[in-house]
């Protein structure tokens, strides 16, 4: 069994049999068993992403936000009866964005897929959301005669495939790196590793305080975790970036970086593998992927922010049996982490620039 997933640990890219290289689309929908839908609101800039599996998945969660918006996250800790969800949903809106998963709990009963109690059907939908009311800035950014976030939860379901917009789409819509007069475009990102047998995937939605670039540099802190040219082949600056108070909180707000009262601190993930491990394995593979975020943004996990990373296992792929020795286990947290960090540098990599809000690679977004 141990052989069966450290086919090619301690391999390094490009070293021969078993190395490490994206997935086909470089997706979290490589994970066979999983496909990702979103929805957008146009009046606003706000949106949802739902990832939906083929059937009921094993899942975990870790949060480490001091700020957390979330929904049935207690339902995925270590001893709780329920073994499986149906979808997770990562949603814009702050708390009014967990409407989302209503929307989604009645595409899915509409789909007949749920637990069967009696006469019942009840799907078992996990969220979280970030803060982004203010991406608009306009004076009234809550100006709607219904809030929004239940439909387009219910359109991310009906939207959901193996392919999907990253950048300004979904949970990324009015995703910002900082907020304020200096906040520059979040976004939506994914990726994907694969050594032959064994695959992870990773989906972020993008709305943090600390910087996810190096300060006086457009180079990110995790550029060193770049495959297949994903970032356009970025290197770090000739001279190490001057440290900072926080680091990456100065005394006011700049480009890609947030203050200490700026709300919506916030970034989401998901991890996955085609592996099958239990919710003791999951739990662990969640708080393992944690680190991908520290390695791609300064600062993360602070008081105001809404930190989640859920983690979910298919058993879809070659490697059937359950994960349970620890070295499998830990060697599929950290090509979780790496494959998280890079889906937070996909996700700011891919943005435009809306509404005013510039992006960090330029160009603006259509809608705009």
């Amino acid at each position: 069994m141990a052989a069966a997933i450290a086919a090619g640990a301690g391999t390094a890219a490009g070293t021969g049999a078993g190395m490490l290289r994206p997935g086909p689309r470089n997706l979290i929908t490589d994970v066979a068993g999983l496909a990702v839908g979103n929805a957008e609101d146009p009046a606003r800039l706000t949106g949802t992403t739902v990832v939906l599996p083929d059937g009921p998945c094993a899942a975990a969660a870790d949060v480490r936000g001091g700020g957390p918006g979330t929904r049935e996250t207690d339902l995925l800790a270590l001893g709780r009866t329920v073994r499986a969800v149906h979808a997770l949903v990562l949603s814009g809106g702050s708390a009014y964005g967990l409407a989302a998963a209503d929307g989604a709990m009645d595409w899915l009963r509409r789909a007949g897929r749920g637990f069967r109690l009696g006469a019942a059907l009840v799907p078992i939908v996990p969220a979280a959301v970030l803060f982004d009311l203010l991406a608009e800035r306009r004076a009234d950014p809550m100006d709607w005669d219904e809030p929004p976030w239940r439909g387009l939860g219910q359109a991310a379901c009906a939207a959901a495939g193996p392919d999907f917009a990253l950048g300004n789409a979904g949970a990324g819509r009015g995703a910002t790196v900082g907020h304020g007069p200096a906040a520059v475009k979040g976004g939506l990102g994914s990726a994907s590793v694969t050594d032959g047998r064994l695959t992870v995937g990773a989906l972020a939605a993008v709305n943090p305080a600390g910087r996810v670039t190096m300060p006086g540099s457009g180079c990110y802190w995790a550029w060193w975790l770049e495959m297949a040219g994903e970032l356009g082949g970025l290197r770090p600056p000739a001279a190490a970036p001057e440290p900072e108070p926080g680091p990456g909180l100065g005394p006011g707000p700049g480009p890609g970086q947030g203050g200490a009262a700026m709300p919506g601190n916030t970034t989401l993930g998901v991890v996955a593998t085609d592996a099958a491990l239990d919710r003791d394995g999951l739990a662990r593979v969640a708080a393992m992927a944690q680190d991908g975020l520290a390695r791609a943004i300064r600062p993360v996990h602070g008081p105001l922010d809404g930190d989640v990373v859920f983690a979910l296992a298919t058993g879809r792929g070659a490697v059937r049996e359950t994960v349970s020795e620890p070295a499998e286990i830990a060697r599929i947290g950290a090509l979780a982490a790496d494959c998280l960090a890079r889906a937070v540098m996909r996700g700011a990599h891919e943005a435009r620039g809306i509404a005013g809000i510039p992006a960090l690679r330029g160009g603006a977004d259509p809608a705009s």
